[in-house]
């Protein structure tokens, strides 16, 4: 199980979709430095980046908790 420290010292239980939310904040973020970037908005590669795709999709997941919807890119 994995934690993530919030305010006030309490600990919050990720669920699924935080937990591979937290992966791919990780993998964009690799990216970005293997870039020499800070923001992907500074990237050429933006709107074709399967990276930043799966990274905007989990970003959604974690907010709907995996219920779906006609959330397109």
């Amino acid at each position: 199980k994995k934690y993530i420290q919030i305010i006030d010292n309490q600990t919050k239980e990720l669920d699924q979709w935080e937990l591979a939310l937290e992966d791919q904040i990780k993998i964009v973020k690799k990216c970005q430095q293997d870039m020499g970037l800070t923001s992907c908005t500074k990237c050429t590669k933006i709107l074709e980046c399967n990276i930043r795709k799966q990274y905007v999709r989990s970003v959604y997941e974690s907010m709907s908790k995996g219920s779906g919807g006609g959330f397109e890119f």
